[in-house]
């Protein structure tokens, strides 16, 4: 068992209570949804100053990763094309945002839309983050609410910039040819560490070879998005984030799992160090979130109405939806910090964006050139 220091006494005290509940082990998942969410305790519910361009920002507070809306307006103008499209192509007015961060990215799209929006709706875990996005979007009264849950019929355009990562994954390792499940203990020194037990889950896929490997599997994340296709009646998904499809993240070189940690705009592989003070993730399997949405549409009976739009790189999408032309209108700094979106090894790659609707499909200008659906 590896320990790890570094606790806040309150966060500790609440984990070594909930491990001890669980009879000394609880499963990676539940640990990571308490260090992110643990009421009045977890990463995202202590404050809301976690979301910034530099490790400190202007009012002087610590920030510890950037989102492409922070980065760029012009990655809100860009997406505001695609889901204008979405809301004239379904006939709905509303928009659904999961995750809402600062409010940068509502600003910007309801800034791009104007009337075609009537309603756009905010559904976020952290009640600090609530308030800053209420501060960002008070011109926008009228139009904004928040949600705590989702009703039983949505009709509208949802969208979600990395929402996917943020939720809690299961860990699998197989050791000696075996496969075991990774949770997390407390040791006698009262810090925490790895302990791994025999488990019946596998990856989605077999994976090559006999070596070492540790990956993760995403039940939270698809059962989201089954969740979506229960309730969205009528309108279009969007989501974006980082990740692979299946055959890349689940490729037998990718032995170390893609669990990161981001702190002061600095990433790290132990989320068992600074619990409560930094962002834990992992990336997205895009075809693990294409086969939940599927198997939901089927066992709601609307398989023949729902429909996959397409998948593509975050470069390829943006320059869909006229980046490209909105950059040559842009200043010299505006135009540095946007390319920042495009570039293959800034966000560019990495980052993917999925694409769903409800009713009739049409050919999304999203993903006119370099749809990657076939690799699903």
């Amino acid at each position: 068992m590896v320990t790890a220091p570094s606790l806040t006494s309150d966060l500790q005290a609440h984990l070594a209570l909930v491990i001890a509940e669980h009879g000394g082990w609880i499963g990676f998942d539940r640990f990571m949804a308490l260090a992110l969410y643990a009421p009045g305790l977890g990463y995202y519910v202590r404050g809301d100053s976690q979301i910034g361009n530099l490790p400190v920002t202007a009012a002087g507070q610590a920030s510890d990763f950037a989102t492409a809306p922070g980065l760029s307006p012009l990655f809100g103008q860009a997406l505001a094309v695609q889901v204008g499209e979405a809301l004239r192509r379904t006939g709905t007015h509303a928009v659904w945002e999961f995750g809402a961060g600062t409010g940068a990215m509502a600003a910007q799209l309801l800034d791009a839309l104007g009337e075609q929006v009537q309603r756009y709706t905010i559904v976020d875990l952290s009640g600090s983050l609530q308030r800053r996005q209420r501060a960002t979007l008070a011109r926008f009264a009228g139009k904004v609410q928040w949600a705590t849950q989702l009703p039983q019929a949505i009709r509208g355009v949802v969208v979600g910039n990395e929402v996917l990562d943020a939720m809690p994954v299961r860990l699998l390792t197989r050791t000696g040819g075996q496969w075991q499940e990774r949770g997390v203990v407390l040791g006698l020194d009262g810090q925490l560490g790895w302990q791994d037990r025999p488990t019946e889950l596998r990856p989605p896929i077999p994976l090559d070879g006999e070596h070492d490997y540790l990956t993760e599997i995403h039940p939270q994340a698809e059962a989201f998005v089954g969740t979506l296709v229960d309730r969205l009646a009528q309108g279009a998904v969007f989501l974006v984030d980082y990740g692979f499809a299946e055959r890349e993240y689940y490729h037998p070189q990718r032995s170390m799992g893609t669990v990161m940690c981001h702190q002061a705009h600095r990433a790290d592989t132990d989320p068992l160090i600074d619990v409560g003070a930094k962002d834990i993730t992992a990336h997205v399997n895009f075809t693990g979130i294409a086969w939940a949405a599927q198997q939901a549409a089927e066992q709601a009976g609307v398989a023949a109405d729902w429909h996959l739009l397409g998948y593509t790189s975050q470069a390829r999408f943006l320059l869909n939806c006229g980046l490209g032309q909105m950059l040559e209108a842009a200043s010299l700094a505006e135009r540095s910090m946007a390319n920042k979106l495009l570039m293959e090894h800034e966000m560019g790659e990495l980052f993917k964006v999925i694409g769903f609707c409800r009713g009739t499909p049409w050919d999304a200008i999203g993903f006119a050139q370099g749809d990657r659906s076939q690799r699903l």
